[in-house]
């Protein structure tokens, strides 16, 4: 399979798109080049090509990437935090893939030697409404979810954290961790070679048509026939049509996009795109040894500036929540960095100012401009996954933001039995 994957990537290299699909004439669908194609090569992307091509080793499955290198956009920057489920309430598809895409992450990296850490986290409150907030979060996780979380007292806290301010609370939760998201992408994408997965960088959709079966069945669904993709070389501009009998659009930050060029005027959406600034810090104290997150206040887009800890050990801070209008700008905003350094300084005070330099930038695309916490109003958004109404062979990811680092193998698995499992499988409601 590895030779097999080689030398598939050397024909996309020296033919295009059309050439490799010509190579699959074999193992196709004699209808398609292809039985799959997932559009975006981030982290969710790469978990359900994986998922696919492991799932039907005689199938073919192609995973297109608009950029030079898989995982460049949402999945590589952000706080590489592995969810324990905390804050998406008892009955969304967050919570739930969340969940159970924790647990087979931490099995997944133990196997495939993923640096990580079981780090825990202490969500810190500073007065007596978000201590409500902690045990509301406490009860759900007890009551509802099984994720565990327990309180940490003053002595405690004193002991292991002493640089840390919480004049109210601590909840922690201990199943919350760190992974190296570019080594984890790097594992799913060489097992997504090994099962006869082939990966094209650099080709962007442009053009989408859904085709109608010619059997004799009376108005046939779109997609019904497969599917036709208009593919450009992002470096050189050639374009190539290739078919396949199913598309996965997980293009993420470009998902609208790719809806956009299939449905009608009436159902196209668009996103909102958050823009998350990370500070970086050079100090030699206070020394912190766990996540430690603010209480999220309520509507925000995001779960507070946190701090968190890279494989080293070493402290970053963010991200806070800017509203932009392009998903392109991943510039770090400086000007930010004062009103961070105000929400830091709440639980951890004694940071020093000035060893507090900004670092990156991530994007987040949303369905509405909500919040990111479930708190029982209608401002929550869920992750949108779903077979597409009034088409055959289509599912559509939208809105996959945190936590869906944390849950890409369940959603690999979620798509995976959408498709081929013996029962109806629960994804989201309609837009």
């Amino acid at each position: 399979m590895k030779m097999f994957a080689r030398t598939a990537r050397r024909q996309l290299q020296s033919g295009g798109l059309v050439c490799l699909a010509r190579s699959f004439s074999g193992t196709a669908a004699a209808r398609a080049d292809f039985t799959h194609v997932v559009i975006g090569g981030g982290a969710v992307g790469l978990a359900i090509a994986r998922a696919l091509a492991s799932h039907q080793p005689s199938s073919s499955t192609l995973l297109l990437e608009r950029h030079p290198q898989v995982g460049t956009e949402t999945s590589s920057r952000n706080s590489e935090v592995i969810h324990a489920g905390l804050y998406y309430g008892p009955n969304s598809l967050k919570t739930r893939l969340c969940v159970s895409g924790r647990q087979a992450l931490y099995a997944f990296c133990d196997r495939n030697g993923v640096p990580h850490k079981r780090t825990g986290k202490w969500v810190v409150a500073q007065d007596s409404q978000q201590y409500e907030t902690l045990e509301r979060i406490h009860a759900l996780c007890r009551d509802e979810i099984g994720v565990p979380t327990r309180w940490v007292g003053a002595e405690e806290a004193k002991e292991k954290e002493p640089a840390v301010r919480a004049t109210a609370g601590i909840l922690e939760s201990p199943e919350t961790g760190i992974v190296d998201s570019h080594a984890l992408m790097a594992a799913l994408h060489g097992l997504f070679e090994d099962a006869g997965g082939v990966t094209a960088l650099n080709s962007t959709v442009v053009g989408i048509e859904p085709l109608h079966s010619t059997s004799s069945t009376t108005n046939p669904r779109p997609g019904s026939g497969g599917w036709a993709l208009n593919v450009q070389d992002s470096s050189t501009g050639e374009e190539s049509r290739i078919t396949t009998d199913i598309l996965i659009n997980s293009a993420g930050l470009g998902a609208a996009d790719i809806h956009n060029l299939i449905v009608p005027p009436e159902r196209k959406t668009r996103l909102y795109y958050a823009k998350g600034n990370y500070f970086s810090y050079s100090g030699s104290s206070p020394k912190v040894t766990r996540l430690i997150y603010p209480v999220t206040a309520p509507g925000a887009g995001g779960l507070g500036t946190h701090l968190t800890l890279d494989l080293a050990g070493r402290m970053r801070f963010g991200p806070d929540v800017e509203w932009v209008s392009s998903p392109t700008d991943l510039s770090v905003n400086a000007s930010r960095l004062p009103a961070a350094i105000s929400e830091i300084k709440k639980y951890l005070p004694s940071i020093d100012e000035s060893a507090l330099s900004p670092d990156y930038a991530g994007m987040r695309p949303k369905l509405r401009p909500a919040g990111a916490v479930a708190t029982g109003g209608s401002g929550f958004v869920d992750f949108y996954i779903r077979k597409e109404d009034g088409y055959e062979g289509w599912v559509n990811l939208l809105g996959i933001e945190s936590p869906g680092l944390t849950s890409c193998l369940a959603i690999g698995g979620l798509v995976r039995d959408m498709l081929y499992g013996s029962g109806k499988v629960e994804g989201s409601g309609p837009l």
